[in-house]
């Protein structure tokens, strides 16, 4: 277990949880950064998480809900405030109800995590701040001490595991819900660098071309919200009639972090799916996070079943072949 004090004082309102591991720092960092990772002990046992959203940056939303025994749901959200990659974030915690929004009734608290390296490892410091004495109270009898404690003890096992979060991983594909899917991979290059080549035509034409034998015949970017794009793409040895275009429309930017886009495949009827990217700095390079959100579980099914995840992979290792190992 690695809680080593937990401290409640009422006068300042707060709860302070100190906990100490065995790994270094930038490994207990990712633990939190990646969403893979923190939906694995940030519930309790019986209640297991689900991000749907991450955003570890200044200004950006996390969402989860956990799940319990019977199939209820208990959600959460991150409001984050602060951020001091490696070192500490500062976020305003809440709760949501069943539609996913804030729920007004519940307390929101003020939380902060500080990483701090230590001869034995690497520990963390949770600071949570309550608005008032009645609200501390009132969570703590709701559990969330007993809550945290048994969350946490679920860490040690995330930490060890150094392969399946590793940056030399394939593309992992995730099934959120019925019409929800994570797919994940960590690229060798910075956030930064990773937007520029997402961004920049000439770079994205050097590797989003998906299975050797393909090539681009149209590429135009959306560079701000409202703006369109289209990716067309045609073999470069075969029938003319297996060509094929992308179109999509960029509805968010918050560069070089996250961007959201609905997205549908040229001449094919039927609503658009909505691809959220999350770009997180982690051990090995950049996390790109792409929870796509569809109109049915068949369509889910149907474009899992074009073997969307291989192309996606030739595409990645062409990235950090072609475009990341030159920058």
């Amino acid at each position: 277990m690695p809680i080593t004090s937990v401290v409640k004082d009422p006068e300042a309102l707060t709860l302070v949880v100190v906990a100490d591991f065995p790994v270094p720092l930038r490994r207990l960092w990712d633990a939190y950064a990646d969403p893979r990772q923190i939906e694995k002990f940030w519930g309790p046992p019986q209640w297991p998480a689900t991000f749907d959203r991450h955003d570890l940056t200044p200004g950006g939303l996390s969402t989860y809900y956990m799940t319990g025994p019977d199939g209820e749901r208990s959600g959460g959200y991150w409001e984050f405030l602060a951020v001091e990659e490696g070192r500490s974030f500062e976020v305003i915690d809440g709760f949501t109800g069943p539609d996913g929004q804030p729920n007004r009734d519940l307390p929101t608290m003020r939380m902060v995590l500080e990483f701090v390296e230590t001869d034995a490892g690497s520990r963390l410091t949770t600071t949570t701040h309550f608005p008032s004495l009645a609200e501390l109270e009132q969570l703590v009898e709701m559990g969330m001490e007993e809550g945290m404690t048994a969350a946490m003890g679920q860490i040690d096992d995330v930490l060890a595991d150094l392969r399946t979060f590793a940056a030399d991983k394939a593309v992992l594909a995730q099934t959120l819900s019925d019409t929800r899917v994570r797919v994940s991979r960590v690229v060798r290059g910075t956030p930064e660098q990773v937007w520029a080549a997402h961004h920049d035509a000439d770079l994205f034409r050097r590797w989003c071309t998906g299975p050797d034998g393909w090539e681009f015949t149209d590429c135009v970017i959306a560079a701000a919200p409202g703006e369109r794009y289209r990716y067309a793409y045609a073999p470069t040895d075969g029938p003319a009639e297996q060509a094929f275009a992308l179109v999509g429309e960029l509805l968010e930017s918050e560069p070089p972090h996250r961007e959201v886009f609905a997205e549908s495949m040229e001449g094919v009827d039927g609503p658009p799916v909505r691809n959220e990217q999350t770009l997180t700095a982690v051990e090995g390079g950049t996390l790109i996070s792409i929870v796509m959100t569809y109109a049915s579980r068949e369509q889910r099914d149907a474009i899992l079943g074009t073997g969307m995840t291989d192309g996606m992979e030739i595409s990645f290792q062409r990235l950090e072949r072609e475009v990341l190992a030159a920058a």
